[in-house]
């Protein structure tokens, strides 16, 4: 499928690659697809949820079809785009999504019952009969979840992470980025020019464009060969910015060795940019959209701008017999261009009515649309319906254009929504979106050659005035200056289903689905169907998918609205964006299994002993921290939530000493626990001082799991092996942290155990399950562990399974919390919980306080010894006059109370000699209506209903408090054991 005399590939270079372990001859220059399709490869792929058969769509990284597995072994790279992947020789490459292999696929069954199988179907299928779940549902799930496979070995490739500074970052190395790099370049300023493409130049290189007279990839040769020429300036190629972020930083990633097939000693394969710029400007371009119309997903079938981009770059015909389908006049540059090279133009079929068509000397068809097509594995004829009834038209190539769509992407990365413009049918960058940035070209809107090159001259001269440096007078180059004309057209009717995502597999019918059944959102339609999610973040189908939706709902588009573009652009490696943490020493980042899932669900995530937490969890329409976690309060005492709280310290005990040797360490007895039940301890320093607290449970008669404090762990961890080794070497007991073997998650609220009875092989009971009770379980057929035990005062458990399923345990679990009106909550609302019932934390126990300070004298048992018990009856610990634990809550409605403030007696002045305690914990509660607190002062249980001043110097805060007692929420306790 060669074509003579056309492209940009070093025909004298080349390579041998292998596609299924089949070889493949290809030039130095092309990609995976490239090649493939010069050898009449259609079939390459098979979609994710229905495994239909799937060719090459695209020609970038947009590409949501041709996704394949590169390299073997611990080398091996899942869900590579064919279109990004540039050749070279023993380069392995394999189909995925697939068995027993590409042609005959079993589980393309799916296709046969796709009745059944449309959006929600998990929803609504797998809730009944229960015993299914386990048993049936999971495994088959579980086995056709996925595309590409890892390979479970550990992957030695180098990885590294840099900085760049730069007066302007240009993203785009098309017309407009290559002029906006020349102007900026010529006035003397330090440039970047990022483009995700190996060859700068765009389109450009793609089209029969001429730039001044010249092929347009002559030009941008030219312009790039005088931008290498300049010190101020650096081209990146295979670089694509991947996300917007504050204060004019940008992600970057850049593939630096995975196109070579022998790599420089030491060189990485990636590398994660983050690119300091004062200013930029965005020129990514644009994006055609398919046409969504029966059976639009045959393999043969690609977008027309992509059928050029095969013929002019790479030199390779599509198909031997092309039809052309549009509603703009794109149709007909693919059929010149195709024509001119040769290849056979079967028809142009044209939507419009009244559109302007070019003589030529292949059949046109106005006012006609495609209503469908033929051929399994690949494409043999469509059928076109116009004015004079329906044809069916041989052709082994369709090349469609629905029109284009600016790529707005990265101006809506810090919450900028991109606006509606009629005269394109696209949306544009909403101005100022990003701070700092102009965009400039078709990802404006404009999409003539002269308009592109035009506006990234203006963008590049407007950063220049603004960073006060000299403007060059530059005039931009004469090119085709042809306007975009264009009438809308989103779906063709028919009978069989039209594809709108092709990676997701999601259909018109499905989205109409949606809004009938209410998920009339645009967001919650995305997460309904599965529209635009995962790598595609929408950028094929967004607008035609919003473009229906608008239609079923009896909206416009504008007021339609659009989903939210989140970085990064393009997938990102985890070994990339982790370059440099192998081996990581003194304070390594600790993740937990939800880190990932509480990122993408925005939460903003805050650092405890080394664990990285999520703050609070917020949605759409809330503007403050606050909003959220009353929210989250409010999941926990009238709903469900769901919290991780696997960085508490997990550690195993086992042995015929271990109950004696707890006896030691705790401040009350632990021989006495049964089997099955958890118990609450304190732990003592040798002078007496709280060190720490938590749960133990006992799993066996001389297995114990203690629960430590986040903080506390690695010192509580060092405190047990003195003890042992030096205090009691003879007692038979060994121990050792499991902190990070287990996922542990805790489930809070009235609804917490109809929230579990849906994952747990054998349902809880209030008889077999009482309050401090724990044991194994299976959740979802996974072994794991179940404690009754709650930190926020409500009917709560904190269920533990291993850490492999603990991402995947945490979505359930959240995905069940939300359809039950509750959903996750972070640490925020987790310390307001807690204080509302008054449990403490190393706020309260932070090295000063003694078990009389915090009410726990009683639990200091008399009946046997323990670390720090003598040292804890001393007189002065002990003494009446002591600052103890007590509640705080302000007399005047809407009173403020602040963490490290001072109390005061009334009428005292607010010094040192007067000072009668101190505030360690506050928060507002939304169950009371007003802010709550903890705090020590002197003499505290005696004094409940007095009222006293609070003063904090440093915040400026004074007002009255009135002391009352630490559990401010079910003092009786009803809620925990109910």
């Amino acid at each position: 499928m060669r074509i003579e005399g056309k492209g940009l590939i070093d025909r004298t270079r080349t390579v041998r690659f292998q596609f299924d372990e089949i070889g493949h001859t290809a030039y130095e220059g092309d990609t995976v697809a490239s090649a493939l399709l010069a050898a009449g490869r259609k079939l390459v792929a098979r979609s994710f949820k229905y495994h239909r058969p799937r060719g090459v769509l695209t020609a970038g990284s947009e590409e949501p079809n041709a996704l394949i597995t590169t390299g073997r072994g611990a080398a091996s790279e899942p869900n590579v785009r064919a279109t990004v992947q540039e050749v070279f020789d023993g380069l392995e490459t394999r189909s995925q999504n697939a068995w027993p292999s590409l042609k005959l696929d079993v589980m393309q069954l799916n296709d046969l019952v796709h009745p059944f199988l449309g959006a929600g179907f998990y929803y609504k299928t797998f809730m009944w009969p229960h015993g299914f779940w386990e048993k049936l549902y999971e495994p088959v799930i579980r086995r056709a979840a996925g595309l590409g496979g890892l390979s479970g070995a550990h992957n030695d490739d180098k990885y590294e992470r840099a900085w760049a500074f730069c007066d302007l970052l240009i993203i785009g190395a098309g017309p407009a980025g290559l002029m906006a790099a020349l102007v900026a370049g010529r006035a003397g300023a330090d440039v970047i020019l990022a483009d995700e493409d190996s060859l700068p130049g765009g389109r450009l290189n793609a089209e029969t464009l001429t730039v001044d007279g010249m092929a347009g990839s002559d030009w941008a040769a030219g312009a790039v060969a005088e931008l290498h020429g300049m010190s101020n300036v650096r081209i990146m190629t295979r670089t694509t910015v991947t996300g917007a972020y504050d204060q004019g930083t940008y992600g970057a990633l850049e593939r630096v060795s995975s196109h070579l097939a022998a790599p420089a000693a030491g060189a990485p394969r990636e590398t994660f940019w983050r690119i300091v710029a004062k200013r930029s400007v965005l020129a990514a371009g644009a994006l055609e959209r398919p046409v969504a119309f029966p059976n639009n997903d045959r393999p043969g079938i690609m977008t027309a701008s992509a059928v050029r981009a095969y013929l002019n770059r790479w030199g390779v015909a599509a198909g031997k017999q092309v039809a052309i389908f549009g509603n703009n006049d794109d149709a007909h540059r693919t059929a010149r261009d195709l024509s001119e090279a040769g290849v056979d133009i079967a028809a142009v079929i044209d939507s419009r009515p009244d559109g302007s068509v070019p003589a030529a000397s292949w059949p046109v068809f106005k006012d006609s649309h495609v209503v469908d097509t033929a051929g399994r594995l690949a494409l043999r004829s469509v059928t076109v319906k116009g004015p004079a009834g329906e044809k069916v038209i041989a052709a082994d190539c369709l090349a469609m254009s629905g029109g284009w769509n600016p790529t707005v992407h990265m101006t809506c990365h810090m919450n900028g929504r991109p606006v509606w413009r009629e005269d394109i049918a696209a949306f544009v960058p909403q101005a100022g979106a990003i701070p700092g940035m102009l965009t400039a070209g078709a990802c404006n809107g404009d999409f003539s050659t002269a308009a592109c090159l035009s506006a990234g001259a203006d963008a590049a001269k407007s950063v220049l005035k603004d960073l006060g440096m000299r403007v060059p007078r530059l005039k931009a180059p004469d090119a085709d200056d042809s306007a975009y004309v264009i009438t809308p057209l989103w779906t063709v009717p028919g009978k069989d289903r039209a594809w709108l995502d092709f990676q997701n597999d999601v259909t018109v019918k499905d989205v109409k689905q949606a809004a009938r059944e209410n998920f009339r959102s645009v967001e919650h339609m995305k997460r309904y169907t599965t529209q635009g999610m995962a790598p595609d973040q929408g950028k094929n189908s967004n607008v035609a998918a919003l473009a229906v939706l608008a239609d079923a709902t009896g909206r416009a588009i504008p007021e339609t609205g659009t989903t939210t573009f989140r970085p990064p652009y393009v997938p990102v490696s985890i070994a990339a964006m982790g370059a440099g943490a192998q081996g990581a020493g003194f304070a390594p980042q600790r993740f937990t299994t939800s880190h990932t899932a509480s990122v993408e669900m925005g939460a903003p995530m805050i650092e405890a002993g080394l664990w990285y937490r999520p703050s609070y969890f917020p949605r759409s329409g809330e503007t403050t921290w606050r909003q959220s976690c009353d929210r989250e309060v409010g999941f926990v005492r009238e709903a469900v939530g769901v919290c991780d709280v696997s960085t508490l310290g997990k550690i195993d005990l086992q042995g015929p000493g271990a109950a004696e040797f707890l006896d030691l360490v705790y401040s009350n007895t632990f021989s006495t626990l049964k089997e099955g039940r958890v118990r609450y301890g304190l732990m003592l320093r040798e002078d007496g001082h709280v060190m720490d607290d938590g749960t133990t449970a006992r799993l066996g008669p001389e297995h114990f799991v203690m629960t430590t404090t986040t903080a506390a762990a690695g010192n509580v961890m060092r405190h047990l092996e003195f003890v042992h080794q030096v205090l009691r070497p003879d007692l038979d007991v060994r121990f050792m942290s499991v902190t990070e073997q287990w996922a542990q998650f805790a489930v809070a609220g009235p609804r917490a155990r109809d929230l579990l009875n849906g994952l747990l092989k054998t349902p809880l009971d209030n008889d077999t399950w009482p309050f401090m009770a724990c044991g194994p379980v299976t959740v979802c057929g996974i072994a794991g562990r179940l404690f009754r035990i709650s930190f926020s005062g409500e009917h709560a458990y904190e269920v533990a399974v291993p850490s492999r399923y603990g991402e995947s345990l945490f979505t359930e679990l959240v995905s069940r919390a939300e359809s039950m009106e509750g959903g996750a909550y972070g640490m925020e609302a987790l310390n307001v919980l807690r204080i509302e019932k008054g449990h403490i934390t190393h706020a309260e126990i932070h090295g000063r306080t003694t078990a009389f300070d915090i009410g726990f004298a009683r639990m200091v048992s008399a009946k046997k010894d323990c670390i720090g018990q003598t040292m804890a009856a001393r007189e002065g610990l002990t003494d009446p006059g002591r600052q103890q634990l007590v509640g705080l809550k302000p007399v005047t409605p809407g009173g403020q109370i602040t963490a490290g403030a001072h109390l005061f007696n009334v009428g005292k002045e607010a010094t040192r000699i007067n000072d009668q305690g101190y505030v360690t914990s506050v928060a507002f509660s939304p169950t009371l209506g007003h802010m709550i607190g903890l705090g020590f002062i002197a003499r505290g249980p005696e004094r409940m209903g007095e009222t006293v001043r609070l003063v904090d110097a440093v915040r400026g805060v004074e007002t009255s408090v009135e002391i009352c007692s630490p559990v401010f929420v079910d003092p009786e306790g009803g809620r925990v054991r109910g």
